[in-house]
């Protein structure tokens, strides 16, 4: 098969349930976009690969203090943060999606190289900060090949916790003839050649309105490299934990026909479902004033509000990975992290440790026993295991609040959550997850939480 006519692997961004869900029919929401080709395929002898992923995330009041500032300084304290104190310059930005241009003063932060333990296929940045309104982010990657030459400066994201300053958007297609940024993902274009990513920087740049004290405040920037191979299937594992967290419950399907400029609506809402599951989970909650917007006639309006503020206008969705996570930090006391776990056992030893985890997948209807309907790409929150080590999740693509936890056989969710290939209804070979979840946690974790973090390479 040619490069061009290799199945993505970057297609799990909404949900695209495309069955019946409790007898109801469900759409599909926006269609996948292409992507790079998968990694090498894994051993022959079936062997599950050591951990092939790799995060740094630059955190702490002595991490800001690294790399390069241009107008931005630390701020120590409880949430050490990055913000603006002289601009660096001034610059105009005409947004792409409203056709307005605005004058913007603007600070920068670089990060120091960081070698990637991992020599990577594609690269996800993710950040935790929020913007005042009147101010608005913008970060950039720049990676080194094994060869020692460089990626240009590629955009992750520009990104604001409102919509009234600019459209929070990606920019997908950027690209050198070697790799490609896929929505929120930097990819090798052809990762069968052997080239690899070996090392990145992260830039961020932080903008306000011309002659204000306004500033962003940034808590966390990093990056997952990863480089996982192909595989239909992987190995099984046995179940060693049985635990379920008080989750809250929260259809998407409910919202069906709801503000349809947010992504045709609820039906395809999975991503922000499942995020406001997690943050009222960890205590987060929206005020009256916040969701004053919202039609006081829809129920569980902080559903909708999540979806308008992790909408990418560019995607034209709200499933955005790090959108997601930067949305979940913009409450108090919340980390949230991009990242991709190795088996079910890394599961374990989060839910063990107390904390659910936001996982997507793709299956066949059939593949799933269930669920009752198919997915091209579908995100749903893990917050448990049963005695017989079945999956506990709180599926959002359900009728009701009341139908959203479901128990999947743990064989078949293991597989089709960490495979990278599977064949779909035509019999095509499209790819699969990796593993690719959503961490959001405490922004100041037990000690507990803190092994099991570290167990799964996430500070």
């Amino acid at each position: 098969m040619s490069q061009a006519e290799q199945p993505s692997r970057r297609i799990l961004l909404t949900a695209a349930v495309a069955a019946t869900v409790a007898g109801g029919a469900t759409s599909a929401a926006a269609a996948p976009r292409p992507a790079p080709a998968a990694a090498p395929a894994a051993p022959a002898d079936g062997r599950a690969p050591g951990r092939l992923v790799d995060n740094r995330a630059w955190t702490t009041h002595a991490d800001w203090r690294t790399g390069t500032a241009r107008g931005t300084r630390a701020v120590a304290g409880s949430r050490p943060a990055l913000v603006i104190s002289r601009p660096a310059g001034t610059t105009e930005y005409t947004d792409p999606h409203t056709g307005r241009t605005a004058p913007w003063e603007y600070a920068t932060w670089t990060s120091p190289l960081h070698r990637l333990s991992v020599p990577t296929t594609e690269v996800i940045a993710s950040w935790n900060a929020r913007t005042p309104e009147g101010t608005w982010l913008q970060i950039e990657l720049r990676g080194t090949y094994d060869d020692g030459t460089h990626t240009p400066w590629y955009v992750m994201g520009r990104w604001a916790s409102g919509d009234r300053d600019i459209r929070r958007t990606s920019l997908d297609g950027q690209g050198d003839g070697r790799s490609t940024v896929w929505t929120d993902t930097l990819a090798v274009d052809d990762p069968a050649s052997g080239t690899r990513l070996v090392a990145h920087r992260l830039r961020l740049t932080l903008h306000r309105r011309p002659g204000t004290r306004l500033t962003p405040a940034v808590w966390r920037l990093g990056a997952m490299g990863s480089d996982i191979p192909d595989r239909f299937t992987v190995p099984a594992s046995p179940p060693r934990v049985a635990r379920e967290l008080a989750v809250p419950r929260y259809s998407q399907e409910i919202h069906k026909g709801r503000y349809p400029e947010y992504d045709n609506g609820g039906e395809a809402w999975c991503s922000p479902t499942s995020s406001q599951m997690i943050i009222e989970y960890w205590g987060g909650r929206l005020s009256e004033e916040e969701l004053a917007w919202v039609d006081p006639s829809y129920d569980d309006p902080q559903v909708c509000h999540a979806a308008r503020h992790t909408y990418d206008h560019a995607y034209a969705g709200c499933g955005n990975w790090p959108f997601n996570a930067a949305y979940a930090a913009g409450f108090e006391g919340i980390r949230g992290v991009v990242t991709r776990l190795g088996s079910l056992a890394d599961l374990e030893t989060l839910i063990a440790a107390g904390i659910p985890v936001i996982t997507s997948q793709s299956f066949l209807k059939e593949e799933l026993t269930g669920a009752g309907y198919g997915t091209a790409g579908h995100l749903m929150t893990v917050i448990g295991f049963t005695a017989d080590g079945d999956v506990i999740a709180n599926d959002p693509a359900s009728p009701s609040n009341e139908a959203v936890r479901r128990v999947y056989r743990r064989r078949e969710w293991e597989n089709i959550w960490l495979r990278t290939k599977r064949y779909n209804a035509s019999g095509k070979v499209v790819s699969g997850t990796g593993g690719i979840c959503y961490l959001y946690f405490p922004a100041r974790p037990g000690a507990r939480q803190r092994r099991a973090l570290a167990a799964v390479g996430v500070r």
